[in-house]
């Protein structure tokens, strides 16, 4: 993939708005292009994601591992999964598989943190966005709060 296509990927995803076009160009060079067959795993729940995917083209499933349902699928181009890969060295609780031939842009974390070292800036704008990302996704299920048995 070259280097402005991945650049261009990356202004398109929500989260990396956060980042200047040369901070984007930085990420771009340290990404890598993955392509996932139909059916293939492309995050393993338990295990350590080594960083992000964005969305570029086919469909993703995600499933809670040990959860019921059929899980969420996720077809939006720039579409970040893993967000929280970006930052956290921690097993994940979710499989992300292709329901579709599908490619992705791979962030690793290490690229990442590199450049949010680098910039303390942009660290502080990652830490607001996950802290508002969070804020909302816990305002979500706030209200379901009672059907999951507070003890």
């Amino acid at each position: 993939m070259l280097l402005d296509d991945a650049a261009t990927i990356l202004a398109h995803a929500d989260f990396f708005e956060i980042c200047d076009n040369e901070q984007r160009r930085l990420l771009a060079f340290a990404s890598e292009k993955r392509l996932h067959v139909s059916g293939a795993i492309v995050s393993k729940g338990g295990e350590v994601p080594g960083g992000a995917h964005i969305l570029v083209t086919g469909v993703l499933q995600i499933t809670y591992e040990g959860g019921e349902g059929r899980g969420q699928d996720v077809s939006e181009p720039g579409t970040v999964i893993g967000l929280m890969a970006l930052v956290l060295n921690k097993p994940r609780p979710l499989t992300v598989r292709a329901l579709s031939a599908a490619e992705t842009l791979y962030i690793p974390r290490t690229a990442f943190l590199k450049l949010a070292q680098q910039s303390p800036d942009l660290a502080q704008r990652a830490a607001d966005r996950i802290r508002s990302e969070l804020t909302r996704y816990l305002s979500a299920i706030d209200p379901m709060r009672g059907r999951f048995g507070e003890g």
